[in-house]
This record gives C-alpha cells, structure tokens and sequence, in this order.
C-alpha cells in the first residue's frame, strides 16, 4: 500500500538525485551546450533558485572549455529540501496517531 508518506519520501529521493547530478555534473564541468545537461541545470534550477546568492560559487578554471564549479547552493538546497520533507513526514505520523486515538 503506497502510504503518504512513501509518496514525500520519494518525491525528496528524486529532487536529491536531480541536484546531485547537478553537483557532479557542475564539479566535473559537464558541457552545459549538451541537450541532457541543459535539462538538467533548468529543471534544477527551479528549485535552487531560493538559496541562489547565499554563496558565492567557487569556480575553477580546466582549461580553454572546461571549468569545474562548486555551488554550495546546491548543497544547502539538498539539506533543507531533505528537513523540509522530514517535518512533513513528521506531521503525517503525528496526524495518523491522533487519527487512530481517535478511532479508539
């Protein structure tokens, strides 16, 4: 049985894999002209933007075309998405306990 709480869980694990290949991809300085890559840094993005300009990126240079990036953005994205969804399984829990209280 998918419970509500599955469904956020799961939701979190699919926002925590798109920012993390958005992590690897921008360290590893993946081409952003790719057709993947530029999905992926759009879909990304939507939800990095509200912590964009907490930090300065740390950007290094690889040579002519290639630069690896560090956004800790990114990273402070993945921790509060990943608290945010705890409190909502959290409530869930608490509302399913005092629903079954109530049952009694």
């Amino acid at each position: 049985m998918i419970t509500l709480k599955r469904i956020v869980n799961y939701l979190l694990g699919v926002l925590d894999l798109l920012l993390v290949f958005r992590l690897i991809f921008k360290l590893l300085g993946a081409n952003p002209g790719s057709a993947f890559v530029s999905l992926l840094y759009n879909i990304s993005g939507v939800f990095l933007a509200p912590f964009s300009g907490i930090f300065r990126a740390i950007v290094i240079n690889k040579g002519i075309a290639n630069e690896s990036v560090l956004e800790p953005a990114t990273i402070i994205a993945m921790i509060v998405y990943a608290l945010i969804a705890y409190g909502v399984v959290r409530l869930i829990e608490i509302y399913e306990t005092r629903k079954d209280k109530e049952i009694q």
